[in-house]
């Protein structure tokens, strides 16, 4: 299991932010951070929709963080581009288990673990904030 690329760009992109002084440019922070033009802007862009990012338009415009660093956290920005975490899709309320239904009613004691486990992982993800990074 892992994040995607985009969910890891997004991270230095935001560390970026988080630790430099006013706004940056599109370029900067895709030259910093390693990351193509193209793809920090659609990433920039969903950080922006988010409220993580604050985006200014003109000559003086660019990209800074909308919050202080140590108010931003993991969770929230693999959030932001993915979605919730969890772990396996059948954490899903809407996911229909065939496995399950064709075995035994209620939760099956997969679904419980991948579920805790996502819970887990989900709080240790809420602790790192870019303050502490």
């Amino acid at each position: 299991m892992h994040i995607t690329q985009e969910t890891d760009y997004a991270v230095r992109i935001v560390y970026c932010l988080a630790h430099s002084q006013g706004r940056k440019d599109a370029r900067t922070i895709s030259e910093q951070t390693g990351v193509t033009l193209r793809f920090s802007l659609k990433i920039l862009h969903k950080l922006v929709q988010d409220g993580m990012v604050k985006s200014y338009k003109g000559s003086k415009g660019g990209y800074e963080i909308a919050r202080p660093a140590s108010e931003i956290n993991m969770k929230q920005v693999i959030e932001a581009i993915e979605g919730r975490y969890a772990l396996a899709k059948c954490i899903d309320p809407e996911y229909i288990c065939e496995w399950k239904e064709s075995r035994a009613p209620g939760i099956c004691s997969f679904r419980r673990e991948f579920d805790r486990i996502s819970q887990f992982v989900n709080q240790e993800l809420e602790k790192v904030t870019f303050e502490k990074l």
